[in-house]
Order: structure tokens, then C-alpha cells, then sequence
């Protein structure tokens, strides 16, 4: 990975979702003095993501643009701009207004919806990522249509959430055996699903979408679903297409391969966010983290290095939440390499949590209603305590009391 040699003069990052913003406000807060150029594809003010799926579906909010003073910070804001290419050799990127040279250029393209092969262009399909998005999709909740969503993962359960709390009939196709399949084990996600009923709207699991035309979805076994408005939530890919040809190492998925300062393979060139993937220590593993907890943190290890201060290795415990079917759901750590699980409340209750342990140590827990027991696990997580599986199982004792 490579090293650079003095503080650049300018600093290009591509992508104004929350990694690049705070990159570039990092940089500011840090003590850069240079000239800062922030890129959005976007034709609006750059915005917070998680708003798009509750307030502003909801027609609560019109929109969820930060509180950053750019021009204040004398960043250079250019919105409606999208990257199209990558020149190492000459140190600039290509837009469609022409190329743009740095010093040190921060990728921060982010990820894009995987699309539903065959839906493409057909009326009344939807997205669920941008600010465009969620407005096109207002309407369908304001008029209360018959919605089928495809994919019951945690956009999916949001949107159906949402659309729920609007008077809309929701049906959930999701092809796995439960919701949340690819991200929780099957033992956690079995109480979720009951979570859809509770609020009205209809799972329907082992279900593959074989085809969707305007009214209607046809699964694979033959049923037909009705449906004034089809919404696919199945999955993102990092966006880094524009890359190809600049000789970048990108992981086989296609994100970008960074190093534990979030560092790429090109000279003076950083990744982060949800294209950008870097090896973790904690875990033994390279980890692509697709939440908005990975794109605040790591633009201050960008900073700091792009500053030659030579930061801690990027290495944090992931996090992210969602709120779904009346629960906040959090997560904090990874429970892949777990050897042992430890329950706190029952999981038909409105409030419960599991803990995942390895040699005695927490590495993972969810808290569904129990926020305390998510702020008391993430720090036993992030400072490797070994706690007390007896004690650590009675809900009624602190996490944090349950430390051996």
C-alpha cells in the first residue's frame, strides 16, 4: 500500500454520501489547509440516508440535507458531477465536465441497488436509495397502494414498515427461508418473521420472483401477486465501475481493497465507506461494511493519514440500527466466528438481546428494545472482556456487571 511523502496541496474526494462529506470535513478539522474539491453525482445538497426510508417516505420530512456549512469551510462543492474514469498516471479523474487533477484523491463512491433482472423499466418499479428515489416513492404511500417488495432484508423490512404505518397492503417475497437470511443466524431471524403479521403485512418466504409486468408479480410456483407498486430491496454492490482500466486492486465483489489505514493500491489514493473493504485485526478478516456507523468513522483515519499524523489502524467494532415493525434494532461486531450464543429476554417479547461470545469474550450482540445492553456489549466488544455467560443471560444484570 503506499506511502506519501508530504501533505498534498489538493484533495479530491469522489462521492458526497456521508464518507466523503465527513472526509472532507475531517480534513478540515484536522488543520488542512489546502484545497478541498468534494464531487456528488447528486443534483442536491449532500444528505443523511436513513431519513429517506421513515421521514421522508412518510412525507415528514422533505429532505435529510446536513448541517455543513461548505462554503464555510471553504470546500468546494461540486454537485450533479459524476466520475467516470480514473488516471493515476496523470493524477486526475474524468467527469462529465472534464478532468479533475489531485494530489491525494479520496474515493467515496459508496454502493448502488442490486436491480431485479427483468424489471427494469417496467412501470411502477422502485429503488430505495437516493433522495429521487424516496420521492417517487411518496406518492405510493400517500395513495395507499398494494405494494409486493422483493426481499424482506433490513431495507425491505423498513420500507414495509413505512408503508404499513401508511395504510398501504404490503407483501414481502423473500426467496431464503427467513427474513434477514444473508445477516443473522436462523435462530434470531425465526422471531423476526412473526414481526411482518404483527403489523399487517404478509412474508411469504421460498418465493422467487419469475417475473413482474405493470399490476402484477408472478412467482415461480405460479401465484400471482397484485401489486400498483413493486419495491426491490435485494442487496447493494459497491460503485466502483468508473474504476476500471486504472489498475486499482479491487476485491472480487468489487470493492475496493484498502489497507488498515484505508489506503488503496495507487499512490496518494484512500477508499471508504461502502465501496471500500479493509482487513480487521479483531475479526482476522477483510470486512465490506455497508453502514452509515463505517462511513463516519473512517473518513478520520483518512484525514489523519492524508495529514502524515499516522492513525491507529482502522479496525472498529462495525455497528448499525434499524427501526422496523415498531423495534430499534441494533448490532455491534460479528458473530461469524462465534463459538457461543447467549440469550437476554425472551425473543417473543417486545425486548431481548443475544450475545455472541468466542473463548468467553463477546464479539457480537444484537439488542432488540434494549438499548443499554447494546452500549454496555459494544464497549465489553471493543476492549475484548470476557464476561459471565450465567450472568450475562439474566436480562436483569448490566452487561457491563456480568465482566468475569
Amino acid at each position: 500500500m503506499s506511502e506519501h511523502k508530504q501533505t498534498p496541496r489538493h484533495v479530491v474526494v469522489a462521492g458526497a454520501g456521508m464518507a466523503g462529506v465527513q472526509t472532507a470535513v475531517a480534513l478540515r478539522e484536522q488543520g488542512f489547509t489546502g484545497t478541498v474539491t468534494l464531487i456528488g453525482a447528486e443534483p442536491h445538497q449532500p444528505y443523511d440516508r436513513p431519513p429517506l426510508s421513515k421521514a421522508v417516505l412518510l412525507g415528514k420530512a422533505e429532505g435529510s440535507a446536513f448541517d455543513i456549512d461548505f462554503a464555510d469551510l471553504d470546500i468546494d462543492l461540486r454537485l450533479g458531477l459524476e466520475a467516470v474514469a480514473l488516471r493515476p498516471g496523470d493524477r486526475e479523474i474524468d467527469t462529465g465536465a472534464g478532468p479533475v487533477p489531485y494530489d491525494a484523491l479520496v474515493i467515496a463512491t459508496g454502493a448502488h441497488p442490486v436491480t431485479l433482472p427483468g424489471a427494469e423499466g417496467v412501470p411502477g418499479v422502485h429503488l430505495l436509495r437516493t433522495l429521487d428515489d424516496a420521492v417517487r416513492l411518496a406518492p405510493v404511500l400517500r395513495r395507499r397502494q398494494t405494494v409486493v417488495v422483493v426481499g424482506a432484508g433490513w431495507i425491505g423490512a423498513e420500507f414495509a414498515t413505512a408503508a404499513r404505518e401508511a395504510g398501504c397492503a404490503v407483501t414481502v417475497v423473500e426467496a431464503a427461508e427467513r427474513p434477514l437470511g444473508d445477516a443473522l443466524p436462523a435462530e434470531v431471524t425465526a422471531f423476526m418473521a412473526g414481526w411482518y403479521a404483527e403489523r399487517g403485512a404478509e412474508l411469504l418466504t421460498h418465493a422467487r420472483v419469475a417475473a413482474v409486468r405493470p399490476g402484477a408479480v408472478a412467482l415461480d410456483d405460479g401465484r400471482e401477486l397484485a401489486a400498483d407498486a413493486v419495491v426491490v430491496g435485494i442487496g447493494a454492490r459497491p460503485t466502483t465501475g468508473w474504476l476500471a482500466g486504472s489498475g486499482i486492486a479491487l476485491d472480487p465483489d468489487g470493492a475496493v481493497t484498502a489497507d488498515d489505514r484505508l489506503r488503496t493500491s495507487l499512490p496518494d489514493v484512500y477508499a471508504v465507506g461502502d465501496c471500500a473493504s479493509f482487513p480487521s485485526a479483531r475479526y482476522g478478516a477483510r470486512l465490506l461494511v455497508h453502514h452509515w456507523d463505517n462511513a463516519l468513522q473512517g473518513p478520520r483515519t483518512v484525514a489523519a493519514d492524508i495529514l502524515g499524523a499516522l492513525p491507529e489502524p482502522y479496525d472498529p467494532v462495525p455497528y448499525f440500527w434499524s427501526e422496523q415493525f415498531g423495534r430499534f434494532v441494533q448490532y455491534a461486531g460479528r458473530h461469524a466466528d462465534a463459538d457461543g450464543t447467549v440469550w437476554r429476554g425472551d425473543p417473543s417479547s417486545e425486548a431481548w438481546s443475544v450475545l455472541w461470545l468466542r473463548g468467553g469474550v463477546p464479539v457480537a450482540l444484537l439488542a432488540v428494545g434494549r438499548p443499554r445492553d447494546l452500549a454496555q456489549g459494544r464497549k465489553l466488544i471493543e476492549s475484548a472482556t470476557p464476561v459471565d455467560p450465567e450472568r450475562a443471560a439474566d436480562p436483569a444484570v448490566p452487561l457491563k456487571a456480568a465482566v468475569r
